[in-house]
């Protein structure tokens, strides 16, 4: 069965100003479109052609370059679309506050050390919270790696992921990668993030 592009969850322009409409368009129209293409080309007439996308990307260390490469760009950008929303931000609640205020002292201290693994990546990859052991840690992957893989540094169950790739901001923010990590954290839905936190423990 053939891997198809999720619509997304809002519009294109629905980010703005943090993430600017023709932004959203090429990067879930054209990247992640080629990505879904991509991957539906690499599997076509393997073993891995029935293959869930999870199965996958679990699977990575024993897959085809091409076949990781594409399968986690697709995972990680259909992930990424759905922790991200229109008037979202502000700060996290309930249990998955807790849990972050636990792990890392305080929710600014969080953001702080999570945009310094984004920061820190170096050429294109993603940035992660995720869970581990039932607690939270930060991780950053190169490319379209991610920590579901088996070849993941660290492993563990994502709940946010930011993407550091060029094309994620380079129309609005150029080479300033800092400034939209800054940016990001006012289009996060964290109703999302505490789902993917409260199934992962």
């Amino acid at each position: 069965m053939a891997f198809t592009l999720p619509a997304l969850p809002y519009a294109h322009d629905a980010l703005e100003p943090y993430i600017d409409a023709l932004t959203m368009q090429i990067h879930h129209g054209k990247h992640h479109q080629a990505y879904v293409d991509n991957l539906n080309k690499a599997v076509a007439g393997t073993p891995n052609e029935n293959k869930s996308l999870k199965e996958l990307v679990k699977s990575a260390g024993t897959i085809s370059p091409a076949v990781r490469n594409n399968c986690g760009g697709h995972w990680n950008h259909s992930f990424f679309w759905e922790i991200l929303g229109p008037k979202a931000g502000g700060n996290p609640s309930g249990n998955l506050s807790d849990a972050i205020n636990a792990a890392f002292g305080s929710f600014d201290a969080f953001k702080e050390k999570f945009n310094a693994a984004g920061v820190g990546r170096f050429g294109s990859g993603w940035t992660w919270l995720l869970v581990k052991d039932g607690k939270l840690e930060i991780n950053s992957t190169p490319n379209q790696d991610n920590p579901l893989m088996d070849v993941a540094e660290v492993k563990g169950s994502p709940i946010l992921g930011v993407d550091v790739w060029e094309h994620a901001y380079y129309l609005k923010y150029q080479n300033r990668r800092p400034e939209y990590l800054g940016a990001i954290w006012n289009v996060i839905n964290w109703n999302k993030v505490s789902e993917h936190f409260e199934k992962a423990i």
